[in-house]
């Protein structure tokens, strides 16, 4: 099974950390954010990890290399200035995934949530690990209906990890090279009954702020 970490994102409101470093280039405790999770992967039993990137995508070529150094094999996928959000930048990496169910990260995160679970998703369409809602993001992004996810309409609510699983056909009607927010792909399945999910418990954070990155840099040193 591959994995793919999302990190073409500008970081605006990472400014000015991020005016000169990507963000998951940023720093918490001793490492890079994206370290934590090539680290995480490997442990996992993974191997070959595909990496998008445009804002100061460069510097992330020079840091994270090959992945050789994690016992990982990096290939990335490159966009354009301004990238191709979250479900262009998946589609147009497709060619590196492969034909198989694989794993997707946000970059800008930080969570414990147990990537060994990836493998034993691989049956779904698309499959979101939720979390409970932060303070910044009360209202949360969807409820859950045992593993069945459903629009926010009342009741418990969670909000989407930036973990999931999902099989490239999920996204064979988005065509390469276009920009497109993965939301509108999660509605439509929501629709049709066939968006899965999970809740998660453990520790997770949305490293969006200066001000978390710098509270997470204090939990991990």
């Amino acid at each position: 099974m591959k994995a793919m970490i999302l990190a073409a994102g500008r970081g605006e409101r990472m400014r000015p950390l991020t005016d000169h470093l990507p963000k998951p280039l940023l720093m918490a405790g001793g490492k890079p954010l994206i370290a934590w999770h090539l680290e995480r992967l490997a442990a996992a039993g993974f191997r070959d990890v595909v990496i998008n990137h445009a804002h100061l995508g460069e510097k992330v070529e020079a840091a994270l290399g090959d992945g050789s150094r994690w016992g990982l094999a990096i290939r990335y996928s490159p966009e354009p200035p301004g990238a191709l959000e979250t479900a262009g930048g998946i589609a147009n990496a497709l060619p590196l995934l492969g034909d198989e169910p694989f794993l997707v990260v946000n970059g800008d995160i930080w969570c414990d949530w147990d990537f060994h679970r990836a493998r034993r998703l691989t049956g779904r369409s698309a499959h979101l690990v939720m979390v409970p809602n932060p303070p910044h993001h009360a209202a949360g992004d969807f409820s859950l209906d045992g593993e069945t996810v459903r629009f926010a309409a009342g009741g418990e609510t969670f909000t989407y990890s930036g973990i999931s699983v999902f099989s490239p056909a999920f996204f064979a009607a988005v065509p390469r090279g276009q920009a497109l927010k993965l939301r509108p792909l999660l509605d439509a399945a929501i629709a049709a009954g066939t968006l899965t999910g999970e809740r998660h418990t453990g520790r997770w954070v949305d490293v969006g702020t200066p001000e978390r990155l710098a509270q997470l840099d204090r939990e991990l040193s």
